[in-house]
């Protein structure tokens, strides 16, 4: 067995790759700059991830997916190698702590968002780094010819003039034309033409349309007749709900998901789902990313996407293993007016768009030619008040500015709180603490979370407030003040709304 078979056989139990992973791997490991194309669903961070392990170094992943960034971090985690992310939305000593971790802390995945990767902060550390492989994936958003182009993306190629000219490029995408596939090698700057491709024919995947009155009704028969996992997918938060009581009323166990839930509900939701103990997943498409359950057997999209793209993802959720499955698209006849008048808020004009990033950077109190990496709290309800905007038309406005690299607009902001110990574990034994309440804390603390000493943890006061016999406040209070007494470092969860500016604010003229 070689090196890449033993990593793979000791950290994911696999015996065999799936077909193109082990060609971009071997092409990677020999140092060559890759382009590969892979259907969803293909492993394609396995192709870094596993020559990565085989090499002495870190492997820095650009990423645009926030969500991906972190569900990929605590994957790898689990399975005891050593990852991290930097990415908006993070205090600077949350960066630094991280990005120290990679240099002495012998990590081996450094995720980054590409607004990250030219920052002062980030150029200096990553002189300190050891860098064995560049991976980009969604690498078709550095090419203007993609339909997903990120500005923010076109600095990659600076990062390579920083590196060493042996460290290659592993640029990954499930979507390119012709031409994005030459752009993508010239802007990434690879050293030779070489592209990897996987088929996107999935012969074990049925794609069917149903043309109905009654949506849900037509949803509880496809069900009944079929077996094995689903995902329904719909637009709307609330709708998710609504379903997932209507089809637990026909005796079809199922739960809902979307971006508003905790982080603990949507953890707990997606481990029953993925262990079984729920068959149906009702969900908007903040479900399914860095999903890999093999054997879901169907995928039913009540409202149809926004894009072919973005229906192709979603539906590929399905017959991952290989076997039979089927992807279902329900159509009414007012969907094609649903989707004329989807399209027409979620592109609003150009001279909309600067209107709402002037009047942002007002409301914000942002000067021109300032701002640059700013963090703001932010109601886009008042917001439009203040303004005169159309609700619908500003948010998609902010999103259309985001995608280009000017902002973050993050709706639902990280909501855990989060601790780090700043002390020695010796010292800390050592310390005269004020209240009783916070040798409770720090007491349960340590009985309930670890590496605590090397990194920031996710915590729950709730939790901690339970198993320390005392209430939530008790708790919030003796995490401030070992705060203040600079023994930890607290960051309380946050609800609001943020806006990240990710470029100095310009006029609107540019």
């Amino acid at each position: 067995m070689d090196r890449y078979h033993e990593i793979l056989k000791k950290y994911w139990g696999y015996d065999a790759f799936r077909p193109l992973q082990e060609d971009i791997i071997r092409s990677v490991g020999a140092g060559r700059d890759t382009l590969a194309l892979m259907p969803t669903g293909g492993g394609k961070s396995l192709t870094f991830q596993v020559p990565t392990l085989a090499m002495d170094g870190l492997c820095l992943v650009v990423t645009p997916l926030i969500a991906l960034m972190k569900d990929q971090v605590d994957n790898l985690r689990r399975r005891g190698i050593k990852a991290t992310a930097v990415y908006m939305g993070m205090t600077t000593t949350e960066i630094d702590t991280q990005l120290d971790n990679c240099i002495f802390g012998d990590y081996k995945f450094l995720y980054l968002s590409p607004e990250r990767l030219t920052t002062e902060r980030f150029l200096t550390k990553l002189r300190a780094m050891h860098v064995c492989l560049l991976a980009v994936d969604e690498c078709h958003c550095i090419s203007q010819w993609g339909y997903d182009f990120r500005p923010s993306y076109l600095r990659i190629a600076e990062i390579r003039e920083a590196l060493p000219t042996d460290v290659p490029v592993l640029a990954l995408t499930a979507t390119a034309t012709p031409q994005t596939v030459d752009d993508v090698q010239e802007k990434l700057r690879f050293r030779a033409p070489n592209v990897l491709r996987k088929s996107f024919a999935r012969p074990n995947l049925t794609y069917l349309v149903r043309r109905c009155d009654d949506k849900l009704s037509q949803l509880i028969r496809i069900l009944q007749r079929t077996r094995g996992s689903a995902v329904v997918y719909v637009r709307s938060r609330q709708r998710t709900a609504e379903i997932a009581a209507a089809l637990h009323a026909e005796g079809i166990t199922a739960t809902f998901f979307h971006a508003g839930l905790s982080r603990e509900k949507k953890s707990e939701r997606q481990r029953a789902w993925m262990d079984g103990q729920l068959r149906v997943m009702v969900a908007t498409n903040a479900f399914g990313m860095g999903i890999d359950k093999p054997d879901v057997r169907l995928v039913v999209h009540i409202d149809i996407p926004s894009s072919l793209e973005e229906y192709f993802q979603e539906a590929g959720r399905a017959g991952r293993d290989g076997e039979r499955a089927y992807a279902i698209a329900l159509c009414d006849p007012r969907d094609t007016q649903r989707l004329r008048r989807r399209i027409s808020n979620e592109y609003p004009d150009r001279e909309l768009i600067l209107r709402v990033y002037d009047a942002l950077g007002s409301h914000l109190g942002v000067a021109s030619g300032y701002g640059l990496f700013t963090r703001h709290s932010f109601s886009l309800e008042a917001f439009c008040t203040i303004y005169r905007f159309s609700y619908i038309h500003a948010y998609y406005a902010l999103k259309i500015l985001e995608l280009s690299g000017y902002l973050l607009y993050e709706e639902e902001p990280e909501n855990a709180s989060r601790v780090r110990i700043l002390v020695t574990r010796e010292d800390l034994y050592d310390l005269a603490h004020n209240t009783p309440h916070t040798d409770i804390v720090l007491r349960e603390l340590l009985r309930s979370y670890s590496g605590l000493f090397a990194d920031y943890v996710f915590i729950d006061e709730e939790l901690l407030a339970t198993r320390g016999q005392l209430t939530r406040a008790e708790v919030c209070e003796a995490l401030i003040q070992l705060s203040r007494a600079h023994i930890i470092s607290y960051i309380p969860r946050r609800d609001t709304p943020r806006i990240t500016f990710t470029r100095s604010r310009e006029e609107p003229r540019h």
